[in-house]
């Protein structure tokens, strides 16, 4: 849980924010929550953004992922997404998330992927799906951020 991958940016990403003074990969991850729960960004840009995130030691009492968890991840890639498209002048604050959770796991990792489904000038609302490593779904989420000037 302790390793770190390198995000993936655009280089679109990469020269926009080139002159800001900012550290991407710190701005565009989960945090200290992130760290200690073992989510990675791997890819990140306004129309996609894809992070995992191990089921171990993210359970419930009953073994299975806890619903927070995969909560985390969603909002996580969510704001990603949406800080990308506001860039640098703006700064992305959660304001709605919605999961649905379809099934429960007790091992291995979960793949999360956000995709836009609003990107306006003082909203952006992303789609994340939660995928086990066979594909399946295991959970449906919706985030809203309302983008800020910075």
């Amino acid at each position: 849980m302790g390793e770190h991958t390198t995000t993936k940016f655009p280089p679109e990403i990469l020269d926009e924010f080139a002159g800001v003074g900012v550290d991407l990969e710190k701005l565009f991850s989960a945090g200290a929550l992130g760290q200690r729960m073992g989510l990675q960004v791997l890819e990140a840009a306004p129309e996609r953004v894809v992070g995992t995130l191990p089921v171990e030691g993210n359970t419930q009492p009953y073994g299975l992922l806890h619903g927070g968890a995969s909560a985390v991840l969603a909002e996580t890639l969510g704001s990603v997404g949406a800080m990308l498209h506001g860039g640098p002048a703006k700064l992305a604050v959660g304001v709605d998330l919605n999961c649905t959770h379809h099934r429960g796991l007790r091992a291995g990792v979960v793949t999360g992927v956000a995709t836009p489904v609003h990107r306006g000038r003082s909203t952006a609302t992303y789609e994340i799906v939660v995928s086990d490593e066979e594909g399946r779904r295991v959970c449906t989420a919706r985030l809203t951020c309302l983008l800020r000037d910075a």
